[in-house]
């Protein structure tokens, strides 16, 4: 699976690092497709020139996943990751 190099990256996650936290967490990889749909859904309001409040709002539910994700993740790193 290919992963959105800007999450990892505010994640601060190497890929193969997070790849195996997705492997075995369940709830973490439903999370991440939830995430990828958004972003989808994002794109596709920013390129059909969607309300800006409807933008916003995507955006908003897209923060929101980010944040769980953020949650899930951050306990699992070893120290210094």
């Amino acid at each position: 699976m290919a992963y959105s190099q800007d999450l990892l990256t505010e994640l601060n996650v190497p890929e193969d690092a997070f790849a195996a936290m997705v492997d075995r967490d369940r709830d973490l990889n439903q999370l991440y497709k939830e995430y990828r749909a958004k972003e989808r859904e994002v794109s596709a309001a920013e390129s059909n020139g969607a309300a800006d409040g409807e933008v916003a709002r995507l955006r908003r539910e897209r923060l929101l996943i980010k944040t769980k994700i953020e949650e899930m993740v951050r306990p699992s790193l070893p120290e210094g990751a």
